[in-house]
């Protein structure tokens, strides 16, 4: 996937910790369906991946200014990436405009992410560990 790079989970830790402010700076789609539930990044949006093609203008829109636009899902290797690429492509086609905007894929998304941050309040909100441990143990 040309043209839109990884971050692994300290990068995402490191921003969110900054002095940079969510949703102005930087956002964090999370394109997760069913698997949305027992956890997620603060602050972050999410768009179902089965909904994400119906959605995608309108987070294009809602996103135009914001520098760093972060996807992922629960381990980042289809949906995560399938939706930087549509959201990607759609940005292109829809906004003329030069503006910098960075997309980027979490690496090995969620799961990974919540491992090592579940117990941090300032990273991770609505964490279930019997969710977490029936499906990941």
């Amino acid at each position: 996937m040309s043209g839109i790079r990884y971050i692994n989970r300290d990068e995402l830790a490191e921003l969110m910790k900054s002095d940079k402010i969510a949703a102005r700076d930087f956002i964090v789609v999370d394109v997760r369906d069913d698997d949305y539930a027992g956890g997620n990044i603060k602050g972050s949006i999410n768009i179902p991946s089965q909904e994400f093609l119906m959605n995608v203008d309108g987070l294009v829109t809602k996103t135009k200014g914001i520098p760093l636009v972060i996807f992922h899902c629960t381990l980042s290797q289809v949906r995560g990436p399938k939706a930087a690429r549509i959201y990607s492509e759609t940005k292109q086609n829809i906004q003329n405009d030069s503006a910098l905007q960075e997309v980027v894929i979490l690496r090995d998304g969620f799961s990974e992410f919540q491992v090592k941050y579940k117990d941090d309040p300032t990273l991770v909100e609505n964490w279930d560990k019997d969710v977490w441990a029936s499906e990941w143990s």
